[in-house]
Order: C-alpha cells, then structure tokens, then sequence
C-alpha cells in the first residue's frame, strides 16, 4: 500500500500554484485600478497575457489535484484490502472492495462504473512512478495519463514498465523524440503510445489482426431527435480508404452554390453510395484520395515482419502492406525506410511529377498539420512554404510543411511563426506572445532483424549490418552456396517479381549507397 507522503510532495506544489494565481490576480487588479498608468506598460496587452499565464498555472494545478485525487483512491483500496482479515474468501474480498468503490462513487457523484474506472486507472498510475511523477509536477494533465493506464492494459509488467521508460525516461535506450508527452494533444499523445504498443506487444500484430478481422462488424445505434449511428469494424487499410475518398469527394463538391459543410457531406456520400442513389453524384468526378503506407525494407520483401504505417491510423500487419503493394491498389503509395535508423527512403512512383513527389514527402514527414495541437490529417492539408516564396524561402523540404486550410490561413493572418524544418522532422512553431511548441517528430526504432540475418553477418555494428542485409541476395548467396538451406531460409524470402507493383524498382538492389539518399528538392 502507498504511503502518504507523495502526496505531501504533491501539495507543495498545489501551495505553490495558487500562490502564483494569487499573485497574477494582484497585478491584474493593480493593472485594472489605473496604477501603472504613465509606466509605459500596455495594460490591454499584459491584462491579455495573464489571462494565458493564469490559464497555464491553472491547468498545472488541475494536473496535480488529480495526481492527490488519482492517490487517495488508489490508498482507499488498499487501506480497505489492508483491513480485510487474511483469510477471508474472495467473496467476501470482492464485495469488501466492490463496498469502497461504491463509496467513492458516492463521494464523487459519479457512477459506479465511471467510479470502478477511475479506481482502476489511479492504481495504475500512482504504480507507474515516473507517470505519477509527471502528473504530480504538473506536467501532463490526467488525460494524458490516463493514456497510458489504458495502454498497458494487457501489458506485463515488463512491457508496461518499457513502454513508460520510453516516453518518461530521457536515459532509456532509443527514447521518445521531440515532443514531451504534456505537450502533445492527449489524443496525439495515444497515437504516439499506441504506435510504440503496437510494435512491442507480446502478441504479433498478425495475429491480433487475424482475430480483429474475424470479429469485424456493422453496428446500429438509436440515437434522440429522430438520428441513428451506423458504425464499421473493418480493416485498416479498407477503413482508411473510405473516410479519404469520402473526404475527397466531400471537397470535390464544396462550391459556391453547396450549402452543405464537410461534416455534412461525408454522412450524405456515404448514405447515397450505399443506398444506391450514386447517380446524384454522377457529375462530380470523384477526386483521388492517396494513401501513403510507411514500409520498412525488409517488410516489404518479406524478410522480417516488423509492422508498417499507414498514414493516418498507424501501425498495420506486414502482410496487409505488402498486399497493397503487390495488388498495385489504387490510392495508396509506398514509402519505403532505411532499416538503420527509420528515415525516409523512397516513395512509390505512379505519377513522375515532381510536384506531387514532394507533397507526399511532406505528408509522410509531417503525418498530420503541423500546428500545434492540431490533428487534422485529411488528404487535402495543404504543402506550405514556412518563409514565403517572395520573401525568398526556398521550395524544399527543410521550408515546407503540411497546414489544414484553417491554421494555413491563420499562418498567414497572424503572428504565428514555424521554426525551419528539415529531411527528417517538421516545424515547431511559436505563439504571438512567445510561448515555443515542440514539434511532434516521428518516433522511429531500431529495425529487428530477423534471427537468420544475425546468423549470417555475426557480430558486426548496426550499419554493416543494414548494407550488408540488403546486399545479401547479390552478394552472400552466391559466395556461400548451400546457405539458405543451412540457414533455414527460403529461395526467396521476398515477393516474386510477378507480385510487385506496375512498374516497381529492383527492390533487392535497391538501396547499396544509402550516404547518397537525399529527399526530393523542388527548384524554385
């Protein structure tokens, strides 16, 4: 059972942010009064900024109330457990707990489901010190941590306790980058953690896909004011191509004489498709809607069966990528990964306009608008220039960055300023009143390298293991006759020639020289 001594620690820190309220609340009433009036000092202005600074030190307040409240329910438990007999039944121990989580139910005016919850989540919290520690600093809110008490469920302890170190533990191996877990939007944040979780389960994704496909589904739901809910479990990758060729569509028909918003056409496309009305929408040519599905090399030639991305959801099966691939399907777009450190190598070409080459860079980098806070990711965010064209920015990747139509607006309209980009990671930007906001990176790892690859190239460094890797087809096999058979590894681990794209690239040959990788540049 914890102590109550965190909690001391805690409150500290609840003295000293309502005494920095306290005192933004006298300057402001200073300020209102007229008192610094002929100090120089522009009263509107910093009346304004308090406003942010109290909005600041008051969300941290709420952050370390809920780390004295995530606490004390975790200590009820425990104190209850504690002076239950030991050899009471599981009977008697379940309806004992069952009692106390009904108290605080009552004590919070909540439901006891909405109460067993909450017991369940603080527990798990305040059993994660570096969570709890980040909580009771202020520097995440509870929706962040709740994050994570969600995402280790199932977990081991050693899995859960990984998965912690990553995004906590600046000492971990390959620990999180860019952003810290408070400065990201809690649902950027579940990405991120879901991503990491997805890769690291104890349980391969192929196998948690097979079960979730056998279990997909159309659901119907009543809802008040005469609506209804119709919800699909479906695929990844058929789910993903819906949601952007509906959007695609959605944009196709906004014009001056429609009425109806994005929100509003997406429902319409979709009940019009399915009931058959199609020819309503006969004169719109439907826009493409493109995918990109981030591939490491050795997934996509079967090699190994570390996951792939796809954009706009996360992490999916190998072999889902690797059938996108191979059927040539429409709308999706391959990028391919150096296995050394997860960079961007290559992206599938279907159309040689470099134009379009250099926008999907972009979505791949970004994944999503790149404003702070910001989780639009539709097909149609728009490929930016961070210093105008005019003001002499330059059109390449280290001055372009992905905005929806919103914020690219507001970019333009406003005293929000991007930091530079470069191959690699998006802008972080900064507010007009000089608040910086990380910039959410990508979150590559280490590629796992199958057990036969390590067999063959023994004790060698990260990098002469990739090259060599990728060499082995060309290189090893024919110097080693009779390899693969004593390896255990089959003629061909990759896809056969016949089952690549239109127009593919040598993908056994593919990346001998990866110093000379550079991203695509786009000359003004």
């Amino acid at each position: 059972m914890a102590s109550g001594s965190g909690v001391g620690a805690v409150l500290e820190g609840v003295h000293a942010s309502v005494a920095a309220l306290a005192a933004l609340e006298f300057e402001d009433a200073s300020l209102a009064s007229g008192a610094c009036i002929g100090t120089g000092i522009d009263v509107p202005q910093r009346r304004y900024e308090i406003r942010l600074e109290r909005l600041e030190v008051t969300a941290r307040l709420e952050a370390r109330l809920a780390a004295v409240k995530a606490r004390d329910a975790a200590e009820a438990v425990g104190f209850q457990q504690a002076m239950t007999p030991p050899d009471a039944s599981l009977h008697d121990r379940t309806y004992a707990e069952m009692s106390t989580v009904e108290e605080i139910a009552g004590v919070l005016t909540v439901s006891s489901a909405a109460a067993s919850a909450f017991v369940e989540q603080s527990r798990k919290v305040c059993s994660l010190p570096l969570v709890f520690g980040a909580l009771s600093a202020g520097d995440m809110s509870w929706q962040h941590a709740k994050v994570i008490a969600d995402e280790t469920e199932g977990l081991d302890p050693a899995g859960a306790a990984a998965l912690v170190a990553h995004f906590f533990d600046p000492d971990a191996p390959h620990p999180a980058r860019g952003a810290a877990p408070g400065e990201l939007v809690p649902s950027r944040f579940r990405a991120k953690v879901r991503g990491w979780r997805e890769r690291h389960h104890p349980e391969s994704i192929e196998k948690r896909h097979a079960k979730g496909v056998a279990d997909r589904r159309m659901e119907y739901s009543p809802d008040r004011d005469g609506m209804a809910w119709v919800a699909l479990y479906l695929p990844a990758d058929t789910a993903c191509a819906i949601w952007n060729r509906t959007t695609a569509t959605a944009r196709g028909l906004q014009g001056p004489n429609e009425s109806r918003t994005l929100t509003q056409l997406r429902p319409d496309i979709a009940a019009s498709q399915l009931l058959g009305s199609a020819s309503e929408l006969g004169e719109v040519p439907t826009p493409r809607a493109d995918v990109l599905v981030r591939v490491p090399v050795l997934s996509l030639l079967g090699a190994a069966d570390e996951p792939a991305v796809l954009d706009g959801l996360g992490p999916i099966p190998a072999s889902m990528a690797r059938k996108l691939v191979a059927d040539g399907a429409d709308f999706f777009y391959r990028v391919l990964f150096d296995p050394r450190d997860g960079a961007p190598l290559e992206i599938g070409k279907k159309n040689y306009r470099l134009t379009e080459t250099i926008k999907r860079w972009i979505r791949m980098r970004d994944g999503k608008c790149t404003f702070p806070g910001c989780t639009n990711r539709t097909p149609d965010n728009e490929t930016d220039h961070l210093q105008a064209w005019e003001y002499g920015g330059s059109t390449d990747v280290s001055n372009l960055a992905q905005l929806c139509p919103k914020h690219h607006r507001l970019k333009h309209h406003s005293q929000w300023t991007p930091d530079p980009a470069n191959k690699n990671e998006p802008p972080g930007w900064t507010s007009p009143t000089g608040r910086h906001y990380n910039p959410e990176r990508p979150d590559p790892e280490p590629t796992r390298w199958p057990q036969w690859l390590l067999a063959l190239f023994g004790d060698t460094s990260e990098r002469e293991t990739s090259t060599r890797a990728l060499q082995w087809p060309d290189v090893y096999v024919p110097e080693h006759p009779g390899l693969l058979e004593e390896l255990g590894v089959p003629d061909d681990p990759g896809p056969l020639d016949d089952q690549l794209p239109p127009d593919p690239c040598p993908e056994w040959k593919l990346f001998l020289d990866f110093e000379d990788m550079e991203a695509p540049v786009l000359s003004s």
